[in-house]
């Protein structure tokens, strides 16, 4: 049987012939024998790192991945790329390196790949940003390749109580609200993270995980095992036995990942009760592919996709819950009964969405963790786009229904997040209050912070239903309550978040999906007349970069989608 044409697509320039001989010659010593130059050589991007728990198991699973390329008759070779810590970072100016590390992995991949002239390519990612990263590079190279998510972490237990990351977060702020001692508080700190694996709610990683799962870019279930697991071995092997299926069947990402693949990934974030990021990602990785997706896109399928995952921040429980009762394969065969997802869409199986799902058993009876359609959580979706005169060209907001569905309030303005935490854990914000934390956007911050600790604080001080936070920066997965992000355009940029002042009326409502300053046309005009852009806080280096290339918000913020050929 005669091999595809991708078989040796872009290996064969780099090993064949006797000009080559040098290459081959360093391949020998990093394992190549004469057989394997024969092969298709697939490259397995590995973003292992001992600066995350996220993280700091990928080397192995990346081995497995290896041997599964080995078995199936192709030749692994593991390559890494870096990834940074949202977590250890948030509240810092680390934290404005988050985003960027997007972009810095995405371009790293495609880097290596290109360079040695890889054929096809299994990359792992196990954290918020690696993950959409590897999305990105390889609809950049659109070389066969198949995703594999690094797996959910167990949770800790404090006090008979399942405990993750977000939990010290909002214990920071019931600390300085003096509800826990300082014993408390170190308790919670010590237990919160036992091993391996991404943060254990529906935060920023297993809702990308989901996401890319629903996309078909990663094997059935892969979004819903355990980091710690003899499933997710199994995953990496799989994924590296089915990166030759491609290759031999010759489909590559493009062909995947279609608007309507885009359709099915934000149909199952919705249902999951996912992360906010989700929005930003889908549009920079539906960019890359050449697919037209907006803001807008996300309005229309949710006013007919229910929130049915009872999961942090917002619900009772943990991923690993869901991954005892079947993972997410089982919620995408109801959604895909119910007509709420394209099963015709092609997946790295090399089959469809619906021919993957086909023997998918649905969940054990008697479980609480995904409800029913006929008995959603909230029958539309949680990721709410605003428009209005503060957010002229869109703003994301996460209302679970439980904070209520609006919000009118006296404006608290801050330059930056730092100035925010230190007047909610002094006491300072009180009811009522809307935080303005400006210049934090793609541009402003640069690299468009999370905000996790300041809306963590808020909840720790139990005022989650009474003060509300805007920004042009970013919300982590883990954050819940009255919040608003990603806010176009950024204050930076001259948006109208650049002239709110203290004592202004900002009002947030979500179903009629507007976020209003209550200033009159002539007041904002007299303002912008004593506005003036910042100078740059950084002028060489990576940030300044970013700044210098990166988009809006709300068409993904990435830094190579307004390059132009001259």
């Amino acid at each position: 049987m005669p091999h595809s044409p991708f078989h040796r697509k872009h290996s064969s320039p780099v090993v064949d012939g006797a000009d080559r001989a040098p290459s081959r010659a360093m391949l020998r010593a990093v394992g190549f024998e004469d057989a394997d130059f024969d092969k298709s050589v697939i490259g397995i991007a590995s973003t292992w790192s001992m600066v995350t728990p996220c993280n700091m198991h990928i080397d192995q699973l990346a081995r497995e991945a290896e041997i599964g390329v080995n078995d199936a008759g192709g030749k692994g070779l593991i390559f890494n790329t870096i990834t940074i810590s949202d977590g250890i970072s948030m509240g810092t100016e680390g934290m404005k390196y988050s985003l960027v590390s997007r972009e810095v992995i995405a371009d790293s991949i495609e880097t290596v790949a290109a360079c040695e002239g890889f054929d096809g390519i299994v990359a792992i990612g196990g954290c918020d940003k690696n993950m959409p990263a590897c999305l990105i590079a390889l609809a950049r190279m659109d070389r066969p390749g198949v995703f594999v998510y690094g797996g959910t972490i167990l949770p800790g237990c404090h006090n008979e109580e399942d405990v993750d990351v977000v939990s010290v977060f909002e214990a920071v702020g019931a600390h300085a609200n003096h509800k826990i001692s300082d014993k408390e508080l170190h308790d919670i700190e010590a237990c919160a993270i036992p091993g391996p694996g991404s943060c254990g709610g529906m935060y920023t990683a297993n809702t990308m995980a989901s996401a890319i799962e629903a996309l078909g870019m990663s094997l059935p279930n892969s979004s819903g095992q355990a980091a710690v697991s003899d499933h997710k071995k199994e995953d990496c092997r799989l994924a590296g036995k089915a990166v030759l299926n491609l290759i031999e069947k010759g489909i590559t990402p493009r062909q995947i990942m279609t608007r309507k693949a885009f359709e099915n990934a934000i149909t199952v974030v919705i249902a999951l009760g996912g992360s906010t990021n989700a929005v930003l990602h889908l549009l920079a990785m539906a960019n890359t592919a050449g697919v037209a997706l907006e803001l807008d896109d996300f309005t229309r399928i949710g006013e007919k996709v229910p929130v049915l995952a009872d999961l942090k921040p917002s619900g009772k429980y943990m991923m690993s819950k869901l991954v005892e009762i079947g993972g997410v394969a089982p919620l995408m065969k109801r959604l895909l009964a119910a007509g709420l997802l394209h099963g015709d869409c092609l997946t790295v199986t090399g089959k469809t969405l619906a021919e993957n799902l086909a023997e998918i058993a649905d969940y054990p009876d008697g479980q609480q963790i995904i409800k029913p359609l006929s008995d959603p959580i909230k029958p539309n979706s949680h990721l709410v786009v605003c428009y209005g005169n503060l957010a002229a060209k869109g703003a994301v907001a996460k209302i679970s229904g439980k904070e209520g569905l609006a919000f009118s309030g006296i404006a608290r303005v801050f330059e930056s997040e730092e100035d925010a935490m230190k007047q909610i854990l002094d006491g300072t914000v009180v009811k009522g209050d809307v935080l303005v934390i400006r210049y934090e956007g793609p541009k402003g911050g640069p690299g468009m912070r999370e905000m996790l600790s300041p809306t963590s604080a808020v909840m720790g001080r139990g005022l989650g239903k009474d003060v509300a936070l805007i920004t042009d920066g970013r919300f982590s997965g883990g954050t819940h309550g009255f919040v608003v992000g990603h806010i176009t355009p950024e204050a930076y940029e001259g948006g109208l978040l650049a002239i709110v002042e203290n004592g202004d009326r900002i009002t947030i409502d979500a179903q009629i999906h507007q976020l209003t300053l209550h200033v009159s046309e002539e007041e904002i005009k007299r303002r912008f007349t004593l506005w003036k852009k910042p100078a740059p806080k950084y002028t060489r280096g990576v940030l300044a970069k970013y700044q210098k290339l990166v988009n809006s918000a709300s068409e993904g913020a990435l830094t190579d989608a307004n390059l132009e050929l001259e």
